[in-house]
């Protein structure tokens, strides 16, 4: 992910800036801090707070080994079901983790019973192919269980990864505000990119076409308050939204001679504040 840099009178100030540039929360950013403000005389502060933020990348659970000693006694009578259940349930809980290991760890073989776990020992970056597909097929699965019919495409630019769904009467599935879509999309990303441990791409997920009608109406939105602050010459607060709506009303604001925005609070009331230059 792709590293911001931002600055402002503290530091708190400097990760607000960088939150609405990236379109999210706190707790999906790595912060830096590259430079603090300093103590002057009189209790005031010389210089500004400058920060770096991306992106936090996927996290990997870490694999649990369940896998017994085979140095252990062999069982007493009455146990022998408990420990080929427990065997049986490994095997067909771990299948698949073995295929995405290229098979290893089937032979059962001492040398590689000692091998760390594949999250471990590999740092090799995911191919975003194989994560849309995990992606797609995920979806596919989850509207099929909704009942919908529905098609499910996936549209990649290098690591940038979208995946829309079509159909009809998909209201269901985006939600008030859009709000169910939001917790659609960290299933697909927990389905895609951390069980596959993936790092780099930035995932997306958009249903009936909501995050583009959403988009349009934001645009518009901006530039009507633009008009209105150049016109009277006076700040207005918009309603407070989300970091992601946060973030297009400033990229479109900033293509707008006259004005300037800037966002203030704390979420979930954080709101856009648009002032005249």
């Amino acid at each position: 992910m792709e590293w911001v840099e931002t600055t402002g009178k503290t530091i708190e100030e400097a990760t607000e800036q960088a939150l609405d540039r990236l379109g999210v929360d706190v707790d999906e950013v790595d912060i830096e801090v590259l430079e603090e403000p300093k103590n002057g005389l009189f209790g005031k502060t010389r210089g500004e707070a400058r920060i770096r933020a991306r992106v936090k990348p996927a996290e990997v659970r870490p694999k649990v080994d369940r896998r017994r000693s085979r140095d252990r006694k062999a069982p007493r009578s009455g146990e022998a079901k408990v420990s080929a259940d427990t065997d049986n349930s490994r095997q067909d809980k771990s299948g698949s983790g073995d295929r995405s290991a290229g098979g290893r760890g089937r032979s059962g073989g001492r040398s590689q019973d000692r091998r760390p776990p594949r999250e471990e020992r590999s740092g090799d970056p995911v191919d975003p192919a194989l994560v849309g597909e995990a992606a797609v097929s995920f979806m596919e699965g989850l509207t099929s269980a909704f009942g919908f019919e529905a098609t499910v495409e996936l549209q990649r630019e290098d690591t940038d990864l979208e995946v829309t769904v079509n159909g009809s009467e998909l209201g269901l599935m985006v939600g008030h505000g859009g709000r169910t879509l939001v917790a659609i999309q960290d299933l697909v990303r927990v389905a895609a990119q951390r069980r596959l441990g993936d790092h780099d791409t930035h995932l997306r997920v958009d249903i009936a076409k909501y995050r583009e009608r959403r988009r349009a109406s934001l645009e518009a939105f901006a530039k009507q308050i633009a008009e209105r602050v150049k016109e009277s010459g006076r700040a207005v607060a918009v309603d407070p939204m989300s970091s992601a709506d946060r973030k297009v009303l400033h990229d479109v604001l900033a293509e707008i001679e006259g004005v300037s925005s800037r966002s203030e609070g704390e979420d979930p009331d954080r709101r856009v504040l648009v002032s005249p230059e």
